[in-house]
């Protein structure tokens, strides 16, 4: 059965769109099926992906407003490995348009319907915004994956987050969980974020995802070559820390008789290895 996820912060800059595009990807290397939605008009997960934004026919835009089927709409993206339906600036306008339009709030999670069973695992890249995209990604999804930056602002913007959350799930989606919350641009030196996890793990438990994604320059320079990290340096740490990410989600979803079955590293990046900010 198809897991979708919603990858979403209502504050900017905390890696939900390298998260999108690297456990996308990481996920393809066990042997799941993904499908990766960019729902940003900035269509940085297009770019990121390896598909350029200017020349995709048809975009998410089509798809919402009803101009083009879903089949229509996704691509392959072979840099990448995984299914992508895009995104570029058409999807602004989208915005508007779908305001006037009858169950505005259900057009993704509709057209989802007619090719979920081709597909494992689905992730939403979602703008950095509380938007009608935003509304139609978490109407879509199972559970919503919350990447959150270790700082004291992260935590006020996840309460806002969390109170979102609870009247989509109220109002239009009551099948909506969290998912869980991912540490991203973690730095074990600063004591700031070692106080701002510790009190991440205290509130939300189990929720919080083992695995830590470390601050990388290979992750920042993975996406200007249209390539997911794994793809560009596979031995780097972030490359080791999606993969790990990948094998702690997938285990969390496989039935406990199965998972001695499976060979899928998920060791997880609990305690960051030394800063090589070179790696």
């Amino acid at each position: 059965m198809v897991n979708i996820l919603a990858v979403t912060n209502q504050k900017g800059g905390v890696g939900k769109t390298t998260t999108s595009i690297n456990f996308a990807a990481s996920l393809t290397e066990t042997g799941r099926r993904v499908l990766l939605i960019d729902l940003d008009a900035q269509g940085n997960a297009t770019m990121g992906s390896g598909i350029n934004k200017a020349e995709v026919i048809k975009t998410g835009y089509d798809l919402l407003l009803g101009h083009a089927g879903i089949r229509d709409v996704i691509v392959y993206a072979p840099e990448a490995g995984y299914d992508l339906l895009p995104a570029n600036s058409d999807l602004t306008a989208a915005e508007v348009e779908l305001m006037g339009r009858d169950n505005r709030e259900r057009r993704l999670r509709s057209a989802l319907a007619y090719v979920q069973q081709d597909y494992d695992v689905i992730i939403i890249d979602c703008p950095p915004s509380l938007s009608m995209l935003t509304i139609n990604a978490l109407a879509a999804a199972h559970g919503v994956f919350i990447p959150i930056q270790c700082e004291y602002y992260a935590l006020e913007g996840l309460s806002a987050l969390l109170e979102t959350i609870e009247q989509v799930r109220v109002a239009v989606n009551t099948e909506l969980e969290i998912e869980g919350l991912l540490r991203t641009m973690y730095d074990a030196r600063n004591n700031l974020s070692n106080d701002v996890s510790a009190q991440l793990q205290q509130h939300f438990g189990d929720k919080v995802y083992r695995t830590i994604i470390p601050r990388n320059v290979r992750l920042a320079e993975a996406p200007s070559h249209g390539l997911p990290v794994l793809h560009y340096d596979r031995s780097s740490r972030g490359a080791a820390a999606y993969l790990a990410l990948a094998g702690e989600y997938v285990r969390r979803h496989t039935p406990p008789e199965t998972v001695q079955e499976m060979a899928v590293d998920d060791t997880p990046a609990e305690q960051p290895v030394p800063h090589h900010p070179t790696m």
